[in-house]
């Protein structure tokens, strides 16, 4: 190896080389030309890499936590939906900066078949944007453009399957058996049928099966999301090799994340369940390796729906680590429970779970993303309190779409399963809290409440240890877009609901206080620069549960480097006392003014960030 590449390339493959080596052999049967050509495509992807990325690579390097403050902010966004293209989203960095972003998710806008993408997740070509959108070189330009105002982009990866419409895909179903060894093909139904003996249905009700009919090619292709879905064969080290070289080229154009979109079905294995298999975590690991050797200023975000306790093993050891970082998915369904329940007990049992982990976990929370709210809640804890499983879930849809009386939340729902009684749940942060539904009255006392439960829910999200991230338009208040019904291609995926156009006129309106948009833009950016500054938001703080005895009420703790900080938040539309007894002096950190924690009275749909300080008697260092 001495003398074959540059000493940065070679002192970083050296680092990691028997590992990758053994974890490679291991997967691949020994497979030296697989191997070889694995490292000498690294090897080309760091000498293809621009120079203003690998000078970036070797400051990051040396501030391994460069994302870990508690100044770093995310928003997600689609750049048809929120600027038209690309270069659109270029014209609009100025208002991102406002918002206090400096992690820029896009979702994906790789090439994808119109009618047949979900949303963009079904990829036909990993190396060139929709043109719609723009070109790579438009993506490497915004890059570019963010690195210089200190923002990094994420951007999905969809590393399970490709589009039917993908070149491999192509020529696989032209009968090229080289092609469909990087699928899954079976020549009749006996083998899948065994496969469906002990693999979950993803959507059972809009796409059954996990198995597909190919007439062209005359065999059966797995496809375990839609039947447009191809699902890749990781057994094959072409495809990992090639699907990696993919992904090096996404981050040599600028990229910084890299979301593994669902990541725990990527090895299948009959009789499995073909879920979180342990060669899913050799393939992680080794492409952690990959970036570290070729782009070390690069993140792996895994996309793992599952509760804190069971994603933990997609981080990795501190020897050997995965993902730099996961969803917090279960925290955002547990919240949205609380909103219709006003019942705390379950997301306090969701936080001491969190709090339990050790702190160099780092999750990503968001209140709503892209994606579908899905129950996959503790039902053995709640069932503690008499609540069902199914009935409640019945009840959460009910109360979040305004059907149970007296609830203003507007959602919709996503793959009703009538048979197990089962759905999931849309809408924008804003309509779920009531807003859209107060604004239609015309009914003030009800959208002053509405907003408080908006702002309320945003101060939970930033008191959590980990990266906020943002919807684009929650920061305004954007409320559901139900025009997506007159469209064709997305009027049988309600997911488009939250999905609508930024509203820019809205937005022009963010600095005034008397409106909707001014109100929640205004209390956001203020409740975000008071995270910026206080470093009891660090994620090394500690943290814990406190007993407010009002199971209206959730009571945080944090402390870090002599501060302490107490936070409140009521979950009723009726004002509540936290029954706290804290004998130290604190003050309001969104008033300034002194304030005791003892017996605190919280608002309806309202909270309170209670701060002191021991500096006087701890160390600073």
């Amino acid at each position: 190896m001495k003398g074959k590449y540059t000493e940065e390339f070679e002192a970083r493959l050296r680092k990691h080389y028997d590992e990758l080596k053994w974890l490679y052999y291991e997967l691949y049967h020994s497979d030296e030309q697989a191997f070889e050509y694995f490292c000498g495509m690294l090897n080309q992807y760091y000498e293809d890499r621009p120079a203003y990325l690998k000078e970036s690579d070797r400051y990051r390097e040396s501030h391994p936590d460069w994302y870990r403050g508690n100044d770093m902010l995310g928003m997600q966004m689609y750049a048809g939906p929120f600027a038209g293209t690309l270069k659109g989203i270029r014209g609009h960095l100025d208002y991102i900066s406002e918002c206090g972003v400096n992690y820029l998710h896009l979702m994906p806008l790789l090439l994808s078949p119109a009618g047949r993408s979900d949303g963009g997740y079904a990829v036909a070509d990993f190396r060139k944007v929709q043109p719609e959108l723009g070109s790579m070189e438009d993506l490497a330009d915004l890059a570019k453009e963010c690195h210089d105002r200190g923002m990094s982009v994420c951007l999905d990866f969809v590393m399970n399957h490709t589009s039917e419409d993908h070149e491999w895909a192509v020529r696989a179903r032209k009968g090229e058996i080289e092609y469909q060894q990087r699928y899954f093909f079976f020549d009749n139904w006996e083998i899948p049928n065994q496969f469906e003996k002990t693999v979950p249905q993803v959507f059972p009700t809009t796409a059954p099966g996990n198995f597909t009919w190919c007439e062209e090619a005359g065999k059966v292709v797995m496809t375990t999301f839609y039947p447009y879905q191809w699902d890749l064969n990781y057994a094959n080290p072409t495809v990992f090799n090639d699907m990696t070289a993919n992904m090096l080229y996404l981050c040599n154009n600028g990229v910084d994340i890299i979301r593994l979109d669902a990541v725990p079905y990527i090895w299948k294995m009959l009789g499995t369940n073909c879920r979180n298999l342990p060669q899913v975590h050799t393939l992680v690991r080794l492409m952690r390796m990959a970036c570290e050797i070729v782009c070390p200023g690069t993140l792996l975000l895994g996309e793992v729906v599952m509760e804190p306790s069971k994603v933990v093993p997609y981080f990795g050891t501190l020897e050997k680590p995965e993902c730099h970082m996961l969803y917090n998915v279960t925290t955002m369904a547990s919240t949205w429970h609380t909103v219709a329940t006003r019942d705390v007990r379950l997301l306090r049992h969701q936080m001491e779970a969190v709090f339990a982990l050790p702190k160099e976990y780092m999750f990503l929370n968001y209140l709503r993303c892209h994606d579908d709210i899905g129950w996959g809640l503790d039902y053995d804890f709640l069932k503690s309190f008499g609540m069902e499983q199914v009935p409640h879930k019945r009840y959460l849809n009910d109360y979040l779409t305004g059907k149970w009386y007296g609830s203003d939340a507007r959602g919709e729902l996503y793959n009703d399963d009538p048979t197990l009684g089962d759905a999931r749940l849309c809408g924008t942060t804003a309509s779920l809290c009531g807003i859209e539904a107060s604004e239609y009255e015309k009914n003030q006392e009800k959208l002053d409440r509405a907003i408080s439960l908006d702002i309320m829910l945003h101060a939970f999200l930033f008191t959590q240890s980990g990266l906020p991230i943002l919807y684009s338009g929650d920061e305004i208040g954007q409320l559901n877009d139900y025009t997506y019904h007159e469209d064709p291609l997305k009027s049988d995926d309600s997911r488009y609901i939250h999905r609508g156009n930024m509203k820019w006129d809205e937005a022009e309106l963010r600095t005034d206080p008397e409106t909707r948009q001014g109100r929640i833009f205004q209390a956001l950016r203020k409740m975000e620069k008071i995270r910026n500054t206080c470093g009891v938001f660090n994620e090394k703080a500690d943290t814990w549960i406190l007993e407010p005895y009002n199971y209206h009420i959730l009571a945080i703790g944090r402390y870090y480097r002599g501060e302490k900080l107490i936070a409140l938040f009521n979950f009723s539309e009726y004002d509540e006392t936290a029954w706290i007894n804290e004998v130290e002096d604190y003050r309001d950190l969104m008033t300034g003014e002194p304030r005791a924690a003892r017996a605190v009275g919280v608002p309806a749909y309202g909270f309170v960030w209670l701060i002191t300080s021991f500096r006087n008697e701890a160390e600073e260092t």
